[in-house]
């Protein structure tokens, strides 16, 4: 039997805390426990606290399970309270103790915002994926976007777009197709996944008469792996690889920067799209969207992302099992 899921709070100001109650009434039959402060939680929230992972199972499926993590301060929904940004960061390290000394199958994170944390506790990291990257320490890993209709994965993630050409190395690219690729065999069950990879410049460079990168730096590696062994296509024209028929022929597509590979996804399923890190020694996913603040405490907050993620966690955690 698996262990229980740990879904960190995130924010509490965001939407973070009416989605977990939200998850918790949908999905009565998936085990998982909120880390974070009950005082957060919605007006009237059915909640039962826990003392350690393991009672999660004992909790009825009509109250959220909640390990205690006190905060400094209440969270006023829309607006992020510094003094509580050293507990987010916590909360997310706890939680990483918790699966990596067996006692969750799993991580589900729900939203942070960078700036609050960094405004609040100096936080270093550009999210949550190079956070847990350092806590697991583990050099690469890579943020795959994944929806029942498509898998991306971008090579270069927050950067200017300016910026993409010269951090895109054939190191890196090989990596991320290294990362992706175990990734999908370990926890999605996919024996020889086949990967489709996107040119840097539009028509894949069109023979060189638009950059030079997709003929020198991306079909050179693509040859050397395909000749390992590895079922690779590519470099692709952008913008032809994402229609439905296309789609059909691969398992994930890595993609050069964060939009080339954002955009599709968020159109085809933009509210039930799930945020996997692949390449930690244990499953980390999230919804795929931020803290919300605008919506944040009005209780309109789609909890479709979530419901996703934590099943998708669930998926990944019996696969490794396996």
């Amino acid at each position: 039997m698996l262990a229980p899921i740990a879904l960190t709070c995130g924010d509490p100001a965001g939407v973070g805390p009416e989605l977990a109650v939200k998850a918790r009434a949908l999905l009565g039959d998936l085990p998982f426990f909120l880390i974070g402060d009950p005082r957060h939680l919605p007006k009237g929230t059915a909640w039962q606290a826990i003392a350690d992972p393991a009672e999660t199972s004992a909790v009825p499926a009509s109250h959220l399970a909640v390990l205690p993590h006190p905060f400094p301060e209440l969270a006023t929904p829309g607006t992020p309270t510094p003094a509580n940004a050293q507990s987010v960061i916590d909360v997310i390290a706890r939680a990483v103790a918790l699966v990596q000394s067996g006692a969750a199958s799993a991580i589900c994170t729900l939203p942070i915002n960078k700036k609050a944390l960094k405004d609040g506790a100096m936080f270093v990291y550009p999210g949550h994926t190079e956070f847990l990257a350092a806590l697991a320490g583990v050099d690469r890993v890579v943020m795959m976007l994944a929806c029942p209709e498509l898998r991306v994965a971008p090579v270069t993630i927050h950067i200017a777009l300016a910026d993409v050409p010269a951090a895109l190395t054939a190191d890196l690219l090989e990596q991320t197709i290294r990362i992706t690729r175990a990734g999908l065999i370990r926890d999605f069950g996919l024996p020889q996944p086949r990967i489709a990879v996107a040119g840097l410049n539009p028509h894949a460079g069109e023979g060189g008469a638009m950059g030079h990168e997709d003929l020198t730096l991306i079909a050179p590696l693509l040859e050397k792996l395909v000749a390992e062994g590895m079922d690779i296509r590519g470099p692709m024209p952008p913008d032809t690889m994402f229609h439905a028929a296309a789609r059909a022929r691969y398992d994930v597509a890595i993609c050069m920067y964060h939009d080339q590979a954002l955009i599709p996804i968020k159109t085809i399923d933009f509210a039930g799209g799930v945020n996997v890190t692949l390449g930690l020694p244990f499953v980390r996913t999230s919804p795929d969207h931020g803290t919300a603040y605008d919506i944040a405490g009005r209780g309109i907050a789609d909890p479709s992302s979530l419901i996703a993620a934590l099943r998708m966690a669930r998926d990944m955690a019996l696969a490794r099992s396996r």
